[in-house]
C-alpha cells in the first residue's frame, strides 16, 4: 500500500477537481477492541480504528460530522455496529476526519480508508455517514464503484449532488429526525429524490433530533440490517432489486 497514488474526481454542484494524494507509511498498533491505524499521506496523518473481520471480502466506512474525532451519532452506533458486523463477517473503518469542516479533505480520507481495506483484501464497501459525513459518503461512492450501499444520517445538503450519479447497483438508505434543528429533514427527502433504486428513506417523528439519540436502538437494528442485507445476502433482496 505504501507509495500508493490516488486520485479521485470531488464533485460540488457538478464542478469537478481532481485530488490526488500519496501514501506515504502505514502504522498499526492493537487496541482491546481495534486496532489503531496511522496512515501518513502527502496531505498529513490519517486516524483510523479498524475492526478487522477475518477472512472477509467486505467491509464497511463510518464516519462523522463537522464535530470530527472518533465520534459517533445515535449513542454509539458506530462501536456498537462495528463490532457487531465484525462477527458477521462484515469489516469496519472509523475515521478520524483530518479536517472535519472541508469536504475535499474528508473525501480524501474515506479513499485512502477504502484504499487501506483493498490492501486488507476487502472488495466491497458500504459507507455510513452522519451530518456533514452523509455529504462524503456520496462523494466517496461516486469516486468508487465497489461501493454498494451508502446509509446517510441525518445528512447536510451541500455535496450531495452525485447522489444522482451513483451506479446502479448502489443502494441508498437515508434517516433524518422530524425534530433535527440542525438540518431539516426535508434535505434527506431531497436526497431521496435525487437518488435511483434500490432505496429507501425513515423519517424518526419521536422527538428525534439531529444526533438521533433518541431513536438509537431502532437506529441500530434497521442500519445493521440493512448493511448485512446489501453487502451480504444479494439473494435475499426483494425482487426488482439489484
Amino acid at each position: 500500500m505504501r507509495g500508493t497514488k490516488l486520485r479521485g474526481t470531488e464533485i460540488i454542484k457538478i464542478e469537478k477537481h481532481d485530488l490526488e494524494t500519496v501514501i506515504l507509511d502505514v502504522r498499526r498498533e492493537q487496541k482491546d477492541l481495534f486496532e489503531f491505524v496511522k496512515i501518513e499521506t502527502s496531505r498529513g496523518r490519517i486516524d483510523y480504528a479498524y475492526y478487522r473481520a477475518e477472512g472477509t471480502d467486505k467491509g464497511v466506512i463510518m464516519v462523522t460530522g463537522v464535530g470530527g474525532g472518533f465520534d459517533s451519532p445515535a449513542d454509539s452506533l458506530y462501536p456498537r455496529l462495528s463490532a457487531d458486523l465484525k462477527d458477521e463477517g462484515i469489516s469496519a473503518l472509523r475515521i478520524k476526519f483530518r479536517d472535519p469542516k472541508d469536504l475535499a479533505e474528508a473525501l480524501i480520507d474515506v479513499l485512502v480508508g477504502l484504499e487501506f481495506l483493498e490492501s486488507e483484501n476487502v472488495r466491497t464497501f458500504g459507507l455510513i455517514g452522519h451530518s456533514f459525513g452523509g455529504a462524503v459518503i456520496v462523494q466517496a461512492a461516486y469516486n468508487n464503484k465497489k461501493v454498494k450501499t451508502i446509509v446517510m444520517l441525518s445528512t447536510q445538503g451541500r455535496g450531495i449532488d452525485p447522489i444522482s450519479f451513483l451506479p446502479k447497483d448502489t443502494s441508498v438508505f437515508l434517516i433524518h429526525g422530524e425534530e433535527d434543528e440542525a438540518i431539516s429533514p426535508d434535505v434527506s427527502v431531497l436526497a431521496y429524490n435525487m437518488a435511483h433504486e434500490p432505496k429507501r428513506i425513515e423519517v424518526y417523528d419521536a422527538s428525534a433530533g439531529h444526533e438521533l439519540d433518541e431513536v438509537s436502538e431502532e437506529i441500530y437494528v434497521e442500519v445493521k440490517d440493512w448493511i448485512i442485507k446489501y453487502l451480504t445476502r444479494p439473494d435475499e433482496r426483494p425482487d426488482g432489486e439489484l
